[in-house]
């Protein structure tokens, strides 16, 4: 154990710690008692709930969903925190975070807010004049705060604003008293489990949900497993989007069915042709409906050629066989409930008062006579979606809403 600093930032779903809001980012930054800054750790952490104002800390429901949960880093958050003070830019905030969470995780946090540092109250003696926010003080040293509204883009800034005060005063006897707190803190031994960590990534990277199916299985599969594989092929696609909730849905189903990967590659094919005799309908497929069958050609991994030869074949005007959902408007009709969830980029009332104008009732809660959910994200863990999922009903972007709406 040596002695330093811990620098923490975490980011959040939103402001009130505990059984409401949740640590959904956090870093670790040490700093030796020089100033200079070492190490840098940092993970996503699964909050098991919405991530609230994703504007803000620029998380995605796609990227938390594979994180650890708080319980499972606390081995490795104890042993970066032991032996050193802990630092935060508005420490009040990060404290009562991490209070909440370890207390979660049955750890007492052995220092409290009153024997941390906070480098925006120490910007009152080092930066007079300056303003308080982090990005105030990294411009007064020169700092680039790089990856604002990251954890670890944030926790590196307050790194080096602390050397900044360091190097200004290197004598203050608070350091010192400050180590000292720090040092002989009594945080309790864990063993360390390994955990897996995640960092941010570029949203869309994973493989197509299509090469992640099992490539060869017996064929066991017949027509009962294939309708329900479909079923919930179309739910996915309702909005024309396949989340990355829905692949893994949708791979989980393929195995638990038997389909293997050539069969699921025949049954999306199947899909795109049943939704082609859909738009034939009418005796004329329309050039919207052709980039419509363009865009799910491509979220199938089938490719526009698919779609160009089978415009090509002569087609009489035909039912398809098979349920297959056409656009918003036929997911959902007038008079119809709803349930929104998340933190839209509209006004949850103006929205309301859109639908209603429109015909559709927005329900405060989902039931199995609602249709439909639409959610900020797609991806959130919120109490809304994990309930439509189990009654297999559709959770969609906000995009969705447009759609709708146009529609009507």
């Amino acid at each position: 154990m040596s002695a330093g600093f811990a620098v923490v930032d975490v980011e959040t779903t939103g402001l009130f710690p505990g059984a409401r809001d949740r640590i959904a980012e956090i870093a670790v930054v040490h700093v030796d008692p020089d100033g200079r800054v070492t190490e840098r750790w940092e993970t996503l952490v699964n909050p098991q709930r919405d991530l609230g104002p994703q504007h803000i800390h620029g998380i995605r429901a796609e990227e938390i969903l594979d994180a650890p949960l708080f319980s499972d880093i606390v081995p490795d958050l104890v042993e970066r925190l032991s032996g050193r003070i802990l630092v935060a830019h508005n420490v009040r905030f990060d404290h009562r975070f991490l209070r909440a969470e370890f207390s979660r995780a049955g750890v007492e946090l052995p220092l409290a807010v009153e024997d941390c540092l906070c480098t925006m109250q120490l910007a009152k003696t080092y930066l007079p004049g300056a303003g308080r926010s982090l990005q105030d003080c990294c411009d007064s040293f020169g700092l680039l705060l790089d990856g604002a509204h990251s954890a670890g883009g944030d926790a590196e800034a307050t790194a080096h604003v602390l050397s900044g005060y360091l190097s200004i005063d290197p004598e203050n006897p608070l350091w010192y008293t400050a180590l000292d707190r720090g040092y002989f803190a009594a945080w309790p031994e864990i063993r360390r489990t390994g955990a897996k960590l995640k960092h941010r990534g570029r949203p869309g990277t994973a493989p197509h949900f299509l090469t992640r199916i099992v490539a060869r299985l017996p064929e066991i599969s017949g027509p009962d497993e294939h309708q329900a594989y479909l079923s919930m092929l179309d739910r996915a696609l309702v909005d024309r989007h396949i989340s990355a909730t829905e692949a893994a849905q949708l791979v989980g189903l393929a195995t638990e069915l038997g389909i293997g990967r050539a069969k699921a590659e025949e049954l999306h094919s199947v899909y795109l042709g049943q939704l082609l005799a859909l738009a034939w309908e009418d005796g004329i497929v329309s050039p919207e409906e052709i980039e419509d069958l363009y865009a799910v050609a491509g979220l199938l991994a089938l490719g526009r050629d698919h779609v160009d030869r089978l415009l090509s074949e002569p087609q009489a005007a035909a039912v398809p066989d098979i349920a297959v959902t056409k656009d918003a408007g036929s997911m959902i009709r007038p008079g119809e409930k709803l349930v929104l969830t998340g933190a839209m980029s509209s006004p949850r009332e103006i929205l309301i008062a859109r639908l209603a104008a429109a015909g559709y009732l927005v329900h405060p809660a989902v039931t199995k006579a609602v249709k439909v959910v639409v959610a900020a994200d797609p991806d959130t863990l919120s109490g809304k979606a994990r309930k439509a999922h189990s009654y297999g009903i559709p959770v969609v972007g906000e995009d969705f809403l447009g759609k709708l709406l146009r529609g009507a």
